[in-house]
C-alpha cells in the first residue's frame, strides 16, 4: 500500500487513500419454514480517492493487480474534473485514534456453516406455533478486516464481526393473511439472541390474526406507542437525515433554523453513540480515519449538534459554529447488509442512534392510553418533504387498538402520514424497554418504545 502511495504522489497526486476490505459473509436463508440455502462468500475490494489539486478523483475494484493502473487512471479523470476549494486534506494520524472495545469475536470468525445453519433452525424453532403456516427469514454473519491508508502517512486497521438475524412468520388462518416479524443483531455470538426473534415473530403474528377495522379512509387521530423496531424505522428513514450537517447547513433539513432550540419535548434525548454496546456501528475510528466521539444531537429536547464526513465539513466551515465544533468523526462506508465497504466515495452517517431510555414500562404506556394505537412494525417510511419535515408510513403488522389503557383487538394495516416537527413535540412517554435495532442494510439504532399524541392515521388502502 505505501509502495502505491508514492506512486500517486509520482503520479502529480497532493493526496491519496487507498481503503482495503476483506469480507467473509456466512449466509442463511429459510423459506417454508426450514433452511433453504447456507452460503459462504468472501471478498476482498479496494477503493482509491485520489486529490490533484482540490480535484477529487474516486475508483474501486477487486484486482489487487490493477491498483497501479488504477491510480494512473484515476489521475488522469481528475483532470477533467471540477475543483472543490473547500477542500482541506485527508485525515492524519492521532494519538488517540478512539476508544477501542472488543468487537472481533472468534467464535464468528471461525463459524462453520453448520454452525450457521444450527442458529437458524433456534430461530426457526422458536417462531413455530400451530397458527403460523410459513416462516421465512436469513441470518448473516459477517467477517471483515478494515485497512485505511494515505498520504498523510495515516495507517489504520482493525477486525470486527457481526451477526444479524431476521424471521417473518406468516398465517392465514383467520379472515386475511397477516404476518410478524422479530430480529436480532450482535457483535457477538455469545450475545446474539435467536430465540427472541424467533419468538418475537411468532408473537407479533399470532396476536395480529382476525384483525378489525378500525380506521376507515377518513381517518383520525390518535396516540400511538412506537415500539422499538418501528422507532428504528423512524430514526432511519426520517430523523437521521435531518441532523446531516449539509442537510442543515443547506436548508434542506426540517430543523435547519433550530439549532440551539426546543425541537422535541424535553423527555428527549437523542445521541450518537460509537461505543455502544453491541452496536452494528461501533467503531473506534470513523471510515476516513477520524476518532469517533459520543455525540449529543437532541439533549432534553434542544437541537445541539450534528454529524458529518470531512468533505461536507470543509464546505460549510465558513460558519464558526460549525468550524468550532471540528470534525464529528461520522463518514461511512456502509455495506449490505451490515458492516463496512470499500466505497471510495464516504457519506455521512450516524454510527449508532441511540434515544436514551425513558422510566415508563411497556405496560405503563398503554395504561395511561386512552385512544391509541400500538404499532410493532412500520413499513415503506419515506420523507416526502424533507425541508418542512413531511413523511410517510405504513403500520403493516404487531398493529391493536388500545382503549381505556388496555389493548382491545389486533388492527388492519394503516397509513400514517405526519410531520416530524409536530411528532417531536408530541412525544408524551418514553419506555424503558431498549433494544439494539437494525433495519436491513440501513441505520443501526438503539431505541425503547415512543408515545407520541395526536398522530392522523387513515385506513389504508
Amino acid at each position: 500500500m505505501e509502495d502505491l502511495l508514492r506512486r500517486a504522489l509520482r503520479a502529480g497526486a497532493d493526496e491519496c487513500e487507498i481503503v482495503c476490505v476483506k469480507r467473509r459473509v456466512t449466509t442463511v436463508r429459510m423459506t417454508d419454514s426450514k433452511v433453504a440455502e447456507v452460503k459462504e462468500n468472501v471478498h476482498r475490494s479496494y477503493g482509491l480517492r485520489l486529490i490533484n489539486q482540490k480535484r477529487i478523483a474516486a475508483s474501486v475494484t477487486s484486482d489487487e493487480k490493477r491498483l497501479p493502473q488504477l491510480i494512473d487512471k484515476t489521475m488522469r479523470m481528475s483532470c477533467a474534473l471540477k475543483p472543490r476549494p473547500f477542500w482541506q486534506g485527508l485525515a492524519h494520524p492521532v494519538s488517540n485514534m478512539g476508544r477501542h472495545h472488543d468487537a472481533c469475536d472468534k467464535k464468528i470468525v471461525d463459524v462453520t456453516c453448520a454452525r450457521a445453519e444450527d442458529v437458524a433452525a433456534a430461530m426457526l424453532d422458536a417462531a413455530d406455533d400451530n397458527k403460523v403456516d410459513t416462516i421465512t427469514g436469513s441470518l448473516n454473519m459477517v467477517f471483515e478486516e478494515f485497512e485505511l491508508y494515505n498520504t498523510n502517512s495515516l495507517h489504520y486497521k482493525d477486525r470486527a464481526t457481526y451477526i444479524a438475524g431476521f424471521v417473518n412468520a406468516e398465517s392465514s388462518t383467520g379472515s386475511i393473511p397477516v404476518s410478524g416479524m422479530g430480529h436480532s443483531s450482535a457483535r457477538s455470538l455469545a450475545r446474539f439472541e435467536p430465540e427472541r426473534a424467533g419468538n418475537d415473530a411468532r408473537s407479533m403474528c399470532t396476536q395480529s390474526i382476525n384483525p378489525k377495522t378500525v380506521v376507515d379512509s377518513l381517518g383520525g387521530r390518535y396516540t400511538i406507542i412506537f415500539e422499538p423496531y418501528s422507532v428504528g424505522e423512524l430514526l432511519a428513514f426520517v430523523v437521521a437525515p435531518n441532523f446531516d450537517l449539509k442537510y442543515v447547513h443547506d436548508g434542506r433539513s426540517c430543523i435547519s433554523s433550530c439549532r440551539g432550540e426546543q425541537i422535541a419535548d424535553e423527555s428527549l434525548s437523542l445521541y450518537d453513540d460509537p461505543y455502544a454496546p453491541d452496536g452494528m456501528g461501533s467503531h473506534p475510528v470513523d471510515a476516513e480515519g477520524v476518532p469517533t466521539s459520543k455525540r449529543s444531537l437532541v439533549r432534553r429536547g434542544i437541537f445541539e449538534d450534528t454529524y458529518s464526513n470531512l468533505f461536507d465539513y470543509y464546505r460549510v466551515t465558513g460558519d464558526a459554529e460549525d468550524k468550532k465544533s471540528g470534525p464529528s468523526g461520522n463518514s461511512a462506508r456502509m455495506a449490505v447488509p451490515v458492516g463496512r465497504s470499500a466505497d471510495p466515495v464516504p457519506v455521512s452517517a450516524p454510527h449508532n442512534l441511540v434515544v436514551k431510555p425513558g422510566s415508563m414500562s411497556r405496560e405503563d404506556l398503554i395504561k395511561d392510553t386512552q385512544n391509541g394505537l400500538l404499532v410493532g412494525r412500520l413499513w415503506y417510511t419515506y420523507a416526502v418533504n424533507p425541508t418542512r419535515g413531511d413523511f410517510s408510513c405504513t403500520a403493516r403488522s404487531g398493529v391493536a387498538l388500545i382503549r381505556n389503557g388496555e389493548i382491545v383487538c389486533s388492527v388492519k394495516p394503516v397509513r400514517i402520514v405526519h410531520r416530524l416537527p409536530t411528532l417531536l413535540m408530541d412525544i408524551s412517554g418514553i419506555g424503558d424497554d431498549a433494544r439494539s435495532v437494525v433495519q436491513w442494510a440501513s441505520l443501526p439504532s438503539v431505541t425503547p418504545s415512543i408515545r407520541v399524541d395526536g398522530i392522523w392515521v387513515s385506513g389504508h388502502i
